[in-house]
């Protein structure tokens, strides 16, 4: 079972190309696996005769754990240990599927010149999709599987989630509401992840809060003039992925996460923003956030969410990053705090905006929470990013200068 990016623990395999029996060459694709982020074809290193399928259709394996035997013609090979110190399991790039053999799948361009993978085709002939009509996410316009997948979700044709096995802690649960009825809903591998990485991350992570009031007034006046005069509407998002940027610019003993045995600076604001989807979230990194002009961060803000929606991301697109937004505002909540997103060692909680009663009259105030990594930012620190985000964002002139 391949490592399909750092956080990636397990994966599904969800389709076996060859049975046992079939031979091998290397390059054609064996089976395919999905985790809580991607779905991509795994090819064979070697040649042979496929001896033995260990992980079948539908189940679960750990990364590195050995899912198939490939041996020569002769016996079955002796099986090889899961796991050895002395071999890396393989890496491989999301998406980066090998040719194979038309079969009868289709061939591999289209008529406008954009290739298609082989599980794509083989998706696409099952689900009756037009592959002209598909617009690819690969390289050049290339198609894969998850373009398809994509497709068929919209035609409400995806499959049910795999049931989580059961687990003795929760069949006490389950005991407390035998009486009662209710509809249990199965775990599919994002909410496992999500909820696997959260308790991790309260249970290892030293996190304590920071909370302060913002005054937005002269950032609604700015918003509404700059959104009369440009094409795309910019959001009061916008403006906070780019002050909490400049905030960790200015205060650049926060611009960094904990790496066990030191602590890493970074030069850039690379910054993470939750964006909710059916079923979990996704938290896609603005990288160089700081040098980016408003619009520009919301151009990409748009596309990311929109993949993100879509299950489309790539690993390099919501992984690292330094801090994290998460804002909850357009709900209505006044405030809350966040867990932080490792390695990351701050995230900004964002409420809404409301009319309130100030010294001088009355003012729209926002109240954000800052969590921090204690390891990283102590308390002084913390109110050192909180006051250079408060200033960044009362005087939003500075967002452009």
């Amino acid at each position: 079972m391949p490592q399909l990016g750092e956080t990636v623990t397990e994966g599904k395999i969800t389709v076996w190309f060859k049975s046992v029996g079939d031979a091998v060459a290397p390059g054609d694709n064996l089976f395919e696996i999905e985790t809580d982020k991607v779905s991509m074809e795994v090819p064979a290193t070697s040649a042979g005769i496929l001896k033995e399928i260990r992980v079948r259709q539908g189940e679960v394996a750990p990364v590195s754990a050995v899912v198939a035997i490939i041996g020569d013609n002769g016996s079955a090979p002796t099986p090889k240990p899961a796991i050895r110190k002395k071999q890396s399991p393989i890496t491989l790039e999301p998406y980066n599927e090998v040719h194979t053999p038309a079969r009868n799948f289709g061939p591999a361009r289209l008529a406008n010149g954009v290739t298609v993978s082989p599980l794509a085709r083989r998706l696409a002939v099952e689900a009756g999709v037009d592959l002209e009509r598909v617009k690819g996410s690969g390289p050049f316009g290339r198609i894969h599987a998850a373009d398809i997948e994509a497709v068929r979700a919209v035609q409400a044709s995806t499959a049910a989630p795999t049931p989580a096995p059961r687990t003795a802690a929760a069949t006490p649960v389950r005991a407390l509401y035998k009486d009662v009825p209710f509809e249990e809903v199965p775990l599919d591998a994002m909410r496992r992840t999500i909820a696997r990485r959260l308790v991790e991350a309260k249970q290892t992570i030293p996190h304590f809060y920071l909370a302060i009031d913002v005054d937005i007034t002269r950032l609604l006046a700015l918003r509404e003039e700059a959104n009369g005069a440009l094409p795309e509407k910019l959001s009061i998002n916008d403006f906070i992925i780019k002050g909490f940027a400049l905030a960790l610019q200015r205060v650049p003993a926060a611009n960094a996460v904990w790496a066990e045995d030191s602590v890493l600076r970074f030069r850039h604001s690379d910054v993470g923003v939750a964006v909710a989807i059916e079923g979990g979230l996704f938290t896609p990194v603005i990288r160089r956030a700081e040098t980016k002009s408003l619009s520009a961060i919301s151009a990409e803000m748009k596309d990311l969410a929109a993949r993100a929606r879509e299950r489309k991301l790539l690993p390099h697109e919501y992984q690292g990053g330094v801090a994290s937004i998460s804002n909850l505002g357009m709900y209505g909540v006044r405030e809350f705090s966040a867990i932080i997103n490792p390695p990351q060692s701050t995230i900004l909680a964002v409420g809404a905006g409301q009319r309130r009663q100030v010294e001088n009259g009355f003012a729209t105030l926002m109240t954000v929470t800052l969590s921090c990594d204690h390891r990283v930012v102590d308390g002084a620190l913390g109110a050192q990013l909180l006051a250079a985000f408060k200033a960044v964002i009362e005087y939003p002139i500075t967002l452009f200068v």
